[in-house]
């Protein structure tokens, strides 16, 4: 895919969508780490109605120590894998404290070393709550780079690399957001709504139908 094909798909998204943000509900940048620790295998959805339980009782470090695992389940039970979650929020909420004086740090090797912190949650918390100009490859970017051509590559890491060298510079900080909502409601993984896709004729996926 040439340059100028690239930079018109992001035009495009960015015309469709000129302020795109994550679909987690948050308001500090502490509640984004914790929220996107608990998306993991699960959906926005099921995150958001339990956070909106848990923030307004804990949403800060100290509170959530002071709940523990057992009292920190209660509040997650009905998101995947929740009682691995809970133990790595809690042993980040000790960290956090212990070596960032409460803060949410803004590196991502800090963050990389918080437990149940990967470099996709990494990506985000920099992106969303501290304005960097990274991006957070999901299952959803892997597939739609993949899939029209934007920025092939055979697993996520290559498909981030990729991305942070042909995605044109100033459309680089919501990037990833306008290819995650389009992956999660446009290109979808088992049947692509290509009729209603605002970037089909520049979309390189050879199945696609012929208009």
């Amino acid at each position: 895919m040439n340059p100028a094909k690239r930079h018109e798909i992001f035009r495009r998204l960015q015309a469709a969508n000129p302020a795109p943000t994550t679909e987690l509900e948050y308001r500090t940048p502490f509640e984004l780490l914790i929220a996107v620790m608990l998306s993991a295998q699960a959906t926005d959805v099921s995150v958001n109605k339990a956070t909106r339980r848990l923030y307004p009782v804990a949403n800060t470090p100290q509170a959530i120590l002071a709940l523990g695992e057992e009292g920190l389940t209660e509040y997650i039970r009905t998101i995947g894998l929740y009682r691995t979650k809970a133990r790595n929020v809690v042993a980040t909420c000790r960290i956090l404290l212990e070596q960032h004086g409460g803060e949410v740090p803004q590196s991502r090797a800090a963050l990389e070393a918080l437990p149940g912190v990967g470099r996709k949650t990494a990506n985000v918390v920099l992106n969303t709550a501290f304005g960097q100009p990274v991006i957070a490859v999901d299952t959803h970017i892997f597939r739609v780079a993949n899939r029209t051509g934007l920025a092939p590559g055979k697993d996520v890491r290559a498909v981030e690399e990729r991305l942070m060298k042909v995605v044109p510079p100033e459309f680089r900080q919501d990037a990833h957001h306008w290819l995650i909502l389009h992956g999660r409601y446009t290109c979808k993984a088992r049947k692509p709504e290509c009729g209603r896709c605002v970037i089909v004729d520049l979309c390189e996926y050879r199945a696609k139908p012929v208009s």
